[in-house]
């Protein structure tokens, strides 16, 4: 992450928008530079006073739902195609995608929202939803509203907190590890509610 906000420091006027607005499109395009550190520092550049905080939380808004909405088009246009080849059928085998496509149809609004705060599962998901044809409008609709929760979140605690980063770092990781398990718990929940759900169905 240094090396990120060293390189964006040289640059001054629009620059620092367009650069930080590339890099999160380019997360869609497969840019091995995690998203959060790039909103981490599109905070600190607010922090230094080379960007103010409602433009560069905008811009970051629209690079955040543009590369998901890559992922999503890509999984949507050519998603059975690629998943058909070695590498992608490797990642994403049929019964995969099936069974993911079931998790869709019953929960998909959910787990498109909840894809936001898991960057490990985010992009899967985004690819899995495209392939599976949810409606556009839909995936836009929730991915939106994450969106308007996370960017700011980690962007304005950078801004707010930027001469304590490692305490914004421990704040940031605690919001994320406290949503995963939040979802977590929702999963064994509903595991525990079919194979309850389940075993009387067979008694009967």
């Amino acid at each position: 992450m240094d090396r990120l906000v060293d390189f964006l420091l040289n640059f001054y006027g629009p620059w620092p928008y367009v650069l930080i607005f590339g890099i999160l499109i380019a997360c869609g395009l497969g840019l091995p530079i995690p998203e959060d550190i790039t909103l981490f520092a599109a905070g600190l550049l607010s922090y230094y006073g080379l960007t103010n905080l409602p433009g560069i939380l905008i811009v970051s808004f629209f690079g955040v739902l543009g590369g998901d909405l890559i992922i999503f088009t890509l999984g949507h246009h050519y998603g059975r195609r690629l998943t058909k080849k070695w590498f992608f059928h490797r990642l994403l085998p049929d019964d995969r995608l099936d069974a993911m496509g079931v998790r869709f149809r019953k929960q998909g609004n959910h787990l498109i929202f909840a894809a936001r705060f898991m960057p490990g599962l985010r992009t899967p998901i985004f690819f899995s939803a495209g392939t599976l044809h949810l409606p556009y409008k839909v995936f836009l609709f929730y991915d939106g509203i994450a969106a308007l929760v996370s960017v700011p979140a980690i962007i304005c605690a950078v801004y707010y907190f930027g001469d304590e980063l490692d305490r914004v770092v421990r704040v940031i990781q605690r919001i994320e590890h406290g949503i995963v398990f939040v979802i977590a718990i929702g999963v064994i929940a509903v595991l525990l509610k079919w194979y309850v759900t389940h075993r009387r169905l067979k008694r009967a």
